[in-house]
């Protein structure tokens, strides 16, 4: 005998929960209708539909506080780049300040150096290049012939002594310092009155800041380390008594009779940005004996016409002479 199995038809699962979610909305759907407060469908709706809704606004919630915050990320980060703009023209301004306090310190600097030389006219400048060393020992500054400037020029910034000027165009001039390696000048001490040769040295710059100096005689050892050094009056370039520097080492020659060693100038050479130009050139002899010269010349021709005069004179009586001698002949006779 064949047996017959009976196959059993299974419903899916999501049809149940849809028979089932249609019989709740009915339930519900009555329940609102005919004002049901009692009764089983009452209770399933409460017991199925309350933890239902009560998902519903725990999700709600959970997407409604997702949302504030990120309405709340959002105005932050718009806050923060409001503030960030803030901090960035603060930064601008405070830069700025700081520039305008440099520059004015600059300029003060220069009213004070200006006050200490009274007795000379001068010009500022601005620098407005340099080589390609760390220290200005030359460079360009914006002011040239059309405001006065000459080549020979004396230059001083900060307190004393920068150099002098080398070239001179319309609208510029050319410096060279007294650390350049070129740079000779004759130098005096303070104290004793004692003149020698300072130096440029860019290497003893670059090792030390320091300069050197030569031929110093100080026989009684009264320089010492910390002495402020100037410009010599016998200088034929630089006038006399601008500030170079304070002795910084000193040390006898093997000579035993002249002394050398370095100087701390007093001018920053690796900020350099505002100069003063002296505009009165140093008078050298050669500008003062001219002078004499023609002095001398106007004696000599003055006395070449008196001698001739003389001799123009003493002829004529030499002829007088002669003449009274004939006639007294004459008369004898």
């Amino acid at each position: 005998m064949k047996s017959f199995h009976k196959k059993k038809k299974h419903i899916s699962t999501k049809y149940w929960l849809l028979i089932f979610t249609g019989i709740f909305v009915i339930s519900i759907m009555l329940s609102m209708t005919l004002s049901l407060s009692g009764g089983p469908l009452n209770a399933i709706a409460g017991y199925v539909l309350v933890p239902m809704q009560k998902g519903i606004n725990d999700a709600g919630k959970w997407i409604s506080s997702k949302a504030n915050e990120f309405k709340t990320l959002s105005e932050v980060l718009e806050e923060n780049q409001k503030l960030q703009e803030q901090v960035d023209e603060l930064t601008v301004e405070l830069n700025t300040t700081k520039l305008e306090a440099y520059e004015l310190d600059n300029l003060r600097e220069l009213l004070e150096l200006d006050a200490k030389y009274p007795s000379y006219e001068k010009v500022a400048a601005c620098v407005i290049a340099g080589d390609s060393s760390n220290w200005f020992d030359s460079f360009t500054i914006d002011k040239g012939s059309k405001d006065g400037i000459e080549v020979g020029m004396n230059v001083i910034a900060g307190s004393g002594l920068v150099g002098i000027i080398t070239d001179v165009g319309s609208t510029y001039s050319k410096v060279r310092s007294i650390v350049s390696d070129s740079s000779n000048v004759s130098a005096m001490v303070t104290t004793t009155g004692d003149n020698f040769n300072v130096s440029g040295n860019l290497k003893t710059m670059n090792e030390s800041q320091v300069i050197t100096f030569s031929e110093l005689r100080d026989k009684d050892d009264e320089v010492t380390i910390g002495t402020p050094i100037v410009t010599s009056y016998v200088s034929d370039q630089y006038q006399q008594g601008i500030l170079i520097g304070y002795i910084s080492s000193i040390e006898t020659n093997s000579n035993n009779l002249t002394k050398s060693g370095t100087i701390t100038p007093v001018v920053d050479f690796e900020h350099l940005q505002e100069v003063l130009v002296i505009l009165q050139k140093k008078e050298t002899g050669a500008e003062l004996d001219q002078p004499k010269d023609t002095e001398s010349s106007d004696t000599e021709t003055s006395g070449t016409e008196s001698s001739e005069v003389s001799t123009e004179e003493s002829s004529e009586e030499a002829s007088q002479d002669d003449s009274v001698t004939q006639q007294d002949t004459a008369g004898q006779e």
